[in-house]
């Protein structure tokens, strides 16, 4: 198995897989991507069928895995598709299951049996009004709080996901200081998206997004864990100018960090050191731009990431239109291709929730 801070060449080999492996989950969640339902697909993999795929993911450099849904744990062959991986494949495994009764001290012990490198839980709010609402569940912040407990009792490491919306922004602060109470190795934000049930009316302002990566940079500096934003490649924008502001010209110079695992060594973007599987097999370029390239049912997931016309268009920043095409800081950032076809309906469009205006930190770039 290779390092997994060793560059890659994100046109043969993604970085990270996210597979979806079931849509069935007991919570409503407001922003939900994947429109989860309460019963499995009858149509998603098989058992056999993910075991293949997986055979497929190890043999593209051995690439961060993630199952996620739906809710992971509503699959009862969860665990042995987990062993398989980890045990057969020599893949990093991470799961990002629901909030649900489903999380037991039972199931996270047997997550440590067969070797799953993280376990990440979603926390929208710092009290449970705030996550309930979010969640759409009432008692989902409790069993959050509950299974973080059994998590630091068996030492997993703790990842935690925030959906940044207009419903938590003035939470912020509460929430970074609560991942520290956790002991969370890594803090993930996921700048919301409006796709599945997320409205573009739940979403902040473009100079919000601006205020609050500026706002993480800061943290990143302060805090105990790593920070990571999804669906937010300008954040390394911002994060690049914050440090010529401090004089720290070298854009490659190390953070404090204690997280490694997840942490590209280069940016990733939608198709471009990532990809995602659904539950029944369609590969995308993230979970948040529904334009399907192929389905692994028909085709390699290697043939997939490597040759759909869409897959490249997204790895091709001089496709990039708007502002986006001309920015000085688009081949280190790119915008979220997902919120711009989201909200333009071209995936190649400018992000409309970036705030920049190209051309000011043209000397910044002249420091790379």
């Amino acid at each position: 198995m290779i390092s997994l801070q060793t560059p890659r060449n994100y046109r043969v080999d993604p970085f990270i897989v996210i597979w979806e492996v079931t849509r069935a989950c007991a919570l409503k969640c407001l922003h939900c991507r994947a429109e989860a339902q309460y019963k499995p697909d009858p149509r998603q993999l098989t058992l056999e069928e993910g075991k293949k795929l997986l055979d497929q993911i190890a043999e593209m450099n051995h690439p961060l895995v993630v199952f996620t849904g739906g809710d992971p744990l509503a699959r009862p062959d969860l665990f042995e598709l987990a062993q398989y991986a980890i045990e057969e494949k020599k893949l990093s495994v991470s799961m990002t299951p629901s909030a649900t009764p489903k999380v037991t001290r039972a199931a996270v012990e047997k997550a440590k049996q067969v070797g799953l490198s993280r376990w990440a839980f979603s926390l929208d709010g710092s009290c449970a009004d705030i996550h309930d609402h979010f969640r759409g569940t009432v008692g989902s912040y409790n069993t959050t709080m509950r299974g973080i407990g059994y998590l630091k009792e068996l030492n997993i490491p703790i990842q935690v996901n925030t959906t940044v919306s207009r419903y938590n922004l003035h939470d912020l602060e509460k929430i970074a200081e609560k991942v520290k109470e956790m002991q969370a190795v890594l803090w993930s934000l996921f700048f919301l998206v409006p796709t599945g049930r997320g409205m573009e009316k739940d979403m902040i302002t473009p100079d919000e997004h601006e205020a609050v990566m500026k706002w993480l940079y800061q943290i990143q500096q302060q805090m105990p864990y790593g920070v990571k934003a999804t669906e937010a490649p300008h954040y390394r924008r911002v994060v690049l100018q914050e440090k010529h502001k401090a004089g720290q010209h070298n854009a490659t110079s190390e953070q404090k960090r204690v997280d490694v695992l997840g942490r590209a060594p280069q940016g990733v973007n939608d198709g471009d050191g990532f990809v995602f599987i659904s539950h029944i097999g369609e590969v995308y370029p993230s979970g948040f731009l529904p334009l399907s390239c192929g389905n692994v049912r028909n085709d390699s997931l290697a043939h997939i990431y490597r040759h759909s016309p869409i897959m490249n268009n997204l790895r091709d920043k001089s496709l990039l239109k708007g502002k986006c095409g001309v920015c000085e800081f688009n081949t280190i950032c790119g915008g979220s291709r997902a919120r711009a076809f989201a909200i333009t309906g071209d995936y190649l469009e400018s992000d409309p929730y970036c705030a920049y205006m190209p051309g000011v930190g043209r000397k910044v770039c002249s420091h790379e």
